[in-house]
């Protein structure tokens, strides 16, 4: 059984000094990291708050995701995908399920269609020119509604390997947006070649129920 949130905050406190900063984590010290350890403080831990404060989407009823399942680049009758503006790695892809569910009470069948899709939508985007990887990322504590995230690395960028990526995205410019287009319409031409779905094209297109 896991430590109960008391134990696992005053064993996480032993180990660190009177002002409650834990030493600098070892990922710091890596060649990937976008920073200098010289300089780099710790933010001190705080005790845990519970209950947890409500994920946005908790109730359904106020789910902003929901009311936004008719949009992005990519649909069929239980999912869509969407491209995320405004990142700083060449692409940056969010599918989501157009019901509301979690990653807890995703049904079977749309778990089994996750794991295809997942599969199948990393494959395009790492099949695009001058990336090497899509790496593939779910948090869930912002919000209820599942939510995977598909970030592409670029090629030769050796500092953006692994799992300093999303730092290393939150420092770069902003990607150019035209260029992050036309991969993504190569990334959803592949997904309906291979998945099936809907490319919403042109504003007279319906959806799918």
């Amino acid at each position: 059984m896991a430590m109960r949130p008391d134990e696992f905050y005053d064993h996480a406190i032993a180990a660190a000094d009177d002002e409650h900063r834990l030493p600098l984590a070892r990922m710091t010290g890596w060649e990937i990291s976008p920073f200098e350890p010289d300089g780099l403080r710790v933010v001190p831990l705080r005790p845990p708050v519970l209950p947890e404060p409500a994920r946005h989407g908790e109730d359904p009823a106020d789910c902003d995701t929901c009311r936004d399942r008719d949009e992005g680049i990519w649909f069929n009758e239980r999912w869509r995908l969407i491209r995320i503006p405004g990142v700083g790695v060449p692409l940056v892809l969010m599918l989501l399920p157009r019901d509301h569910h979690d990653m807890e009470d995703l049904p079977d069948e749309l778990a089994a269609e996750l794991g295809l899709l997942s599969t199948r939508i990393a494959r395009h985007v790492q099949a695009l020119p001058n990336i090497s990887r899509a790496h593939v990322y779910r948090f869930g504590d912002g919000g209820a509604h599942l939510h995977v995230w598909f970030f592409a690395r670029p090629e030769g960028q050796a500092q953006l390997f692994g799992s300093w990526l999303i730092a290393w995205d939150d420092l770069l410019p902003e990607y150019p947006s035209d260029v992050a287009d036309a991969d993504a319409d190569a990334v959803v031409d592949a997904l309906v070649a291979s998945h099936g779905g809907h490319r919403l094209s042109d504003p007279g297109d319906s959806l799918p129920a």
